[in-house]
């Protein structure tokens, strides 16, 4: 029985992977046809000062290397869920029914929030590299950007409370946390924090490396759980994600961007309270553990700001995030990715082990 379920994760993922891989050409050629990539790098940084070392360690227009990436990403995923789906639907034999892994009580939700999160980051791409937007390097602000990740949140978290009557934490060692309606806020604010990670997306093959670390560690909970849609449904993010890296690593062909990481973001936290409570697990109580480079990064994103404001510009790194701060010390990219992701294969698995044997 354990083989049978095993089974039903690796072959979506594996389908999801060879199609990303057969799809990356077509995209390819369309982002490089139309040059969507920015034709200007960022010039001020967040709290409003000329962004100097940015602007050297990123320049699009130099590079020309395309944005929107992220397509590969959720286009095999979305796909692939439809194709499992409509196989069942349509041979409703054992076999492939077993394969089909879209359901309302694990799948239905961060599938379409996903692709709700994908599709306003492909708008913000779009605007990025036609410079149509508000923001000083195109494409939409971050204060629209964070509005709409907060009004998605806002509507998984009402479905989690009404619906699921979902209104705790699970501590471990069955502990518990009841937050009762703080939890639609709290869930919010979990939301915002992983999505401002995803500025990790900085350096080839970074952002898609991380990511599917963590979606494989999340595949990996929600397996134990016994919730083997949504294990699957991980595993196919993973699948979809290695196919991205093949492209990704350097030199990338394109960027994950904000059609990537929008999504991404959103259907992680999603993932995490799915495996909590009602999973009778702890997906929230590790997140910042298996999610620890995108914490990280955020964290010292938000040191720098703070310190700028209150050390009378004096700052904490040469440049924020994290993974510019250790290219601008002299760095090469590929060791600055490949050490985020030895870090973050150990904090997944260390995140992974809690959860399973903190029941």
């Amino acid at each position: 029985m354990i083989i049978a379920d095993i089974v039903k994760i690796i072959v979506p993922t594996s389908f999801a992977f060879f199609l990303g891989l057969a799809l990356a050409p077509l995209l390819t050629h369309y982002l490089y046809k139309y040059k969507l990539w920015k034709k200007e790098s960022v010039k001020m940084t967040l709290d409003g000062r000329e962004a100097t070392i940015s602007n050297k360690l990123h320049n699009d227009e130099a590079k020309k290397t395309p944005r929107m990436g992220g397509i590969l990403v959720w286009v095999s995923v979305l796909i692939t869920t439809l194709f499992f789906f409509s196989l069942a639907k349509i041979f409703p034999i054992e076999l492939f029914m077993k394969f089909d892994f879209l359901s309302r009580n694990q799948t239905w939700i961060p599938l379409c929030a996903m692709i709700i999160g994908s599709l306003v980051g492909l708008l913000d791409d779009f605007y990025s590299v036609r410079g149509g937007g508000t923001h000083i390097a195109g494409g939409l602000s971050l204060r629209k950007r964070l509005s709409i990740v907060a009004l998605v949140s806002l509507l998984c978290a009402l479905w989690f409370y009404f619906k699921l009557d979902v209104s705790s934490i699970n501590l471990l060692y069955g502990g518990v946390i009841e937050l009762g309606f703080l939890f639609i806020p709290f869930f919010v604010l979990v939301a915002i924090a992983i999505y401002s990670g995803g500025i990790i997306d900085g350096i080839d093959g970074l952002a898609g490396g991380i990511f599917t670390v963590i979606f494989s560690a999340y595949a990996g909970i929600a397996f134990y759980q016994q919730q083997l849609d949504l294990a699957t449904f991980c595993g196919v993010i993973a699948g979809s994600l290695l196919a991205f890296l093949w492209f990704n690593i350097p030199p990338a062909r394109f960027y994950l961007s904000e059609t990537g990481t929008m999504g991404l973001t959103i259907a992680l936290t999603i993932v995490a309270f799915m495996t909590d409570s009602l999973g009778g697990g702890h997906g929230v109580l590790v997140l910042p553990l298996i999610a620890f480079p995108l914490v990280v990064t955020t964290l010292s994103a938000i040191l720098q700001i703070g310190s700028k404001r209150l050390r009378s510009g004096k700052k904490v790194f040469v440049v924020a995030p994290l993974h510019n701060h250790f290219q601008a010390i002299g760095w090469p990219g590929y060791k600055v990715t490949m050490r985020f992701w030895i870090v973050g294969i150990i904090f997944a698995l260390l995140g992974l082990i809690i959860a399973v044997i903190g029941k």
